[in-house]
C-alpha cells in the first residue's frame, strides 16, 4: 500500500472527533443498514454535531468531567453517537455488549460508579431495571420508547434538547473538550476474561492516541471499513478510531449479513477475528469438495502454484519465519529450491490465478486491500491459504490492557507464523517463566536471545493505567511500567513476535511435562470433521480433548445424523475422528509422545459467545471445564 500518510494525529479523542469533522466534513463517517437493506451514511460533520448536542444534554443532566457513563449495546450507529457525546462531555464510557449477564450488569455498573447508562433497546432496559441498581440516576434508551410508567430517557429526545440548548448559545461542550487531558480515561473496559471476576481496565486518551498515531502502515483515505467485531471491545474500538483518523467510512454488519455486505460495501479493509476466516476457508473447501473433477483439479493446481511462488517470494524477501537462526548453507539450499519454484510455477500461476484464484478473491468484494486479524490465534493452514491466494491477512497481537495492539504484521513485513514486529514505541522482553531471568534482549547470548521461549513482558505508551479499584491486581501484572502479558512467545530471527501459548493455559501432567494446548488445538481444527476443540489433562497421566464435531462434514461423508449427540455412539464417526487425531497429532507432525491424544469425547453443542467463549472468541477454559466436568472425568476413569 502506498497511500499518502494524511491521517489525523490527535492528542485525545475529543480532538480527533473535532479535527475529523473539520477535515472530512461531508465525507461519510459511519453507515447503518436501513429496513430496505441499503446503507444510510452519516457525515463526519453531522456526527460531530450530534455528538456536541448529546454532550450538551448530558452536561445538563449533571454528567461531570471524568464521570463514568455506562454504554450497553451491540454495534450500531447510535453506539458511536453516544460515544461521541460521552467523550465530548469530558467523561469516560463503560461499555459492554447486549449479551451481558445480570450478574455482570450489577457488578460492572456498581463497581465503575456509573450514574448514567445508555441501553440499546427496551430489552436491555428491562435487564438493567431488574438489577435494582440504587446508584443509577438516568437510563437512556437508544432505540424505542420506555414502557408506560418507566422514566427512562430517549436518545433522540436528548439530541433535540441538546440542539436547542446550543441554538441558544450553550457552549459548555466546547469547554469540556478544552479540558480533556491525555492522562484522562476515555474508557473503562471490564474484561470478559477467560478466568475470574471482570477487571476494569483503565485506558487513557494517551493510550488511544498512541495507537492511532503509531499505526505502522498507511490505510486508504476515504476507504471503506466493514465492522463485525464487538464495538465495545478495545480491538474494534481502536480500529474505528484509526478509520476516523484516515477519513474512512465504517459500515456495521453482522454474521447473518456479512456475505452479502462484503459484496455490497466492497470494503477496502476490516478488523476481524480468526473464526471469520476459518468459516470462509471451510466454505471454500466444502464447495471444492462438491465441484466437478476438472474444477477440483484446477483449484488444486492453482493453490499449489500460489503456495510455491508465495513461499519463494517471502523467503527471498526475508519474510519466512526463522526461529532457529538458519546458517548460510541452509539458506543457500533453501534459496536454490525457491528460485527453482519461481522459475517453474510463476507462469502457471498467472494463468491459473485468472481462472481460479481471482474468483475466490471476489468473495471479499473485489477491492479488498487486507484485514487485520486479532483476538485469537489464526490457524496456520488458514493463515497461509488466504495470504497465498491474494487476500492479505495482517495478524496482530495485544490485550485489552494495552489498548490493545502490541505487535502487528505490515504489508511490507508479512511473516506468516508470527504476529509481526512490535508496534512503534513498544518494547518487549522475553522472561524465563520459573526464574524471571531475562532471555531477550540478552547481549551475552547468540543473536541477543532471539529464538528463546519465555513469558512476554511489554512496555509502551499503550499500556493501561491499571485496574480500577484494584491495586493488588494491578501490581501483579504491572511493575516499573512493564506489563506481564501472561503469554508465552519468542522474538524470531527476523525480528517478529511469535506467540506460542498462554502461561495460564499451560497443562501440567502428573509426570511434570508442560503442554501448551493451543498448537495441538490448532492442528486438530485443520480437520474438516472438527469444528472446535479444547485440550484437557491438568494433573492427569495423559491429555485428552473435547471435540465439537462439524456435523455437516459428517453428513457430506455419508453419515446421516441430525446432531452432535447422535455422533457420540456412531462407530464409523468415531473411527473417522480417531484416524484424524492420529494423522494430525503425531511424531510426523512434530508432536512429542506426551502431547499425543489418548482419549477424546464429542460435545453436544458448539462453544458460544457469552458462555464458553469471550467476545473475541477465546475459549473460557474454566467455564468449559466446569460445564463438562463429568465428561472429562469419564475420560480418565
Amino acid at each position: 500500500m502506498t497511500a499518502p500518510d494524511s491521517r489525523i494525529r490527535p492528542e485525545n479523542l475529543a480532538v480527533l472527533y473535532r479535527a475529523a469533522a473539520e477535515k472530512y466534513i461531508d465525507q461519510p463517517a459511519f453507515a447503518k443498514r436501513t429496513k430496505d437493506g441499503d446503507f444510510e451514511p452519516l457525515s463526519y460533520a453531522d456526527l460531530f454535531d450530534r455528538g456536541l448536542s448529546l454532550a450538551t444534554a448530558l452536561i445538563d443532566l449533571g454528567v461531570e468531567s471524568r464521570d463514568h457513563v455506562g454504554l450497553l449495546s451491540d454495534n450500531r450507529l447510535e453506539w458511536i453517537i453516544c460515544d461521541y457525546g460521552i467523550i465530548l462531555a469530558g467523561a469516560a464510557d463503560v461499555p459492554r455488549g447486549a449479551d451481558v449477564t445480570d450478574a455482570d450488569i450489577k457488578y460492572i455498573l456498581t463497581h465503575a460508579d456509573v450514574r448514567v447508562v445508555f441501553v440499546e433497546n427496551p430489552v436491555m432496559l428491562s435487564k438493567v431495571r431488574r438489577c435494582h441498581l440504587a446508584g443509577i440516576r438516568h437510563i437512556i434508551l437508544m432505540e424505542g420508547r420506555p414502557p408506560e410508567g418507566d422514566d427512562a430517557l430517549v436518545l433522540e429526545d436528548l439530541l433535540n434538547e441538546g440542539r436547542m440548548l446550543r441554538e441558544r448559545g450553550d457552549r459548555r461542550a466546547e469547554d469540556r473538550i478544552a479540558g480533556v487531558q491525555p492522562e484522562d480515561l476515555f474508557t473503562l473496559i471490564y474484561t470478559s476474561g477467560t478466568t475470574g471476576t471482570p477487571k476494569g481496565v483503565q485506558l487513557t486518551h494517551a493510550n488511544m492516541a498512541a495507537q492511532v498515531c503509531n499505526l505502522p502502515f498507511p490505510l486508504d483515505p476515504g476507504g471503506r471499513n466493514l465492522s463485525i467485531l464487538p464495538v465495545w471491545h478495545s480491538y474494534e474500538r481502536v480500529f474505528e478510531m484509526v478509520a476516523i483518523s484516515w477519513g474512512m467510512c465504517t459500515y456495521y454488519t453482522t454474521i447473518r449479513t456479512i456475505s452479502e455486505d462484503l459484496k455490497t460495501v466492497k470494503p477496502t479493509v476490516m478488523a476481524s477475528a480468526p473464526r471469520l476466516w476459518e468459516n470462509i476457508y471451510q466454505k471454500i473447501y466444502a464447495s471444492v469438495a462438491t465441484a466437478s473433477p476438472v474444477r477440483r483439479r484446477l483449484f488444486e493446481l492453482a493453490y499449489d502454484a500460489a503456495r510455491r511462488v508465495n513461499r519463494a517470494q517471502r523467503f527471498l524477501k526475508g519474510q519466512e519465519v526463522d526461529v532457529t537462526g538458519r546458517g548460510r548453507v541452509e539458506n543457500l539450499r533453501l534459496a536454490i529450491r525457491h528460485l527453482i519454484n519461481l522459475a517453474l510455477f510463476s507462469i502457471p500461476l498467472r494463468i491459473l490465478d485468472s481462472i481460479v484464484l481471482k474468483k475466490l478473491r471476489g468473495i471479499v468484494g473485489g477491492e479488498f486491500l487486507g484485514t487485520i486479524s486479532g483476538g485469537g490465534a489464526l490457524q496456520p493452514h488458514v493463515d497461509e491459504f488466504f495470504n497465498f491466494i491474494g487476500i492479505p491477512v495482517l495478524e496482530g497481537y495485544g490485550l485489552t490492557e494495552t489498548a490493545p495492539v502490541l505487535a502487528v504484521r505490515t504489508w511490507k513485513n508479512l511473516v506468516i507464523g508470527t504476529v509481526g514486529p512490535m508496534y512503534p514505541e513498544t518494547e518487549v522482553r522475553i522472561v524465563e517463566l520459573e526464574s524471571g531471568r531475562l532471555l531477550y534482549p540478552d547481549r551475552s547470548a547468540k543473536a541477543h536471545g532471539r529464538g528463546r521461549r519465555g513469558e512476554i513482558h511489554v512496555r509502551g505508551p499503550q499500556v493501561m493505567r491499571g485496574y480500577y479499584k484494584d491495586p493488588e491486581g494491578t501490581a501483579r501484572v504491572l511493575k516499573d511500567g512493564w506489563l506481564n502479558t501472561g503469554d508465552i512467545g519468542m522474538v524470531t530471527f527476523n525480528d517478529c513476535l511469535k506467540i506460542l501459548g498462554r502461561s495460564k493455559d499451560t497443562i501440567v501432567l502428573l509426570s511434570g511435562e508442560n503442554i501448551e494446548p493451543l498448537p495441538i488445538e490448532g492442528r486438530l481444527t485443520q480437520s474438516t470433521l472438527i469444528d472446535q476443540c479444547m485440550v484437557v489433562g491438568q494433573d492427569q497421566k495423559f491429555i485428552g480433548v473435547l471435540i465439537v464435531p462439524a456435523v455437516d462434514a459428517f453428513r457430506t461423508a455419508g453419515i446421516d445424523v441430525e446432531s452432535a449427540l447422535e455422533l457420540q455412539d456412531h462407530s464409523v464417526a468415531r473411527s473417522m475422528v480417531d484416524g484424524e487425531i492420529r494423522r494430525l497429532v503425531s511424531a510426523e507432525t512434530g508432536f512429542k509422545t506426551f502431547e499425543r491424544i489418548v482419549a477424546w469425547r464429542f460435545l453436544p453443542k458448539p462453544f458460544e459467545i457469552g458462555d464458553e467463549m469471550t467476545a473475541t472468541l477465546k475459549v473460557r477454559r474454566h467455564i468449559v471445564a466446569d460445564k463438562y466436568m463429568a465428561v472429562i472425568s469419564g475420560m480418565y476413569q
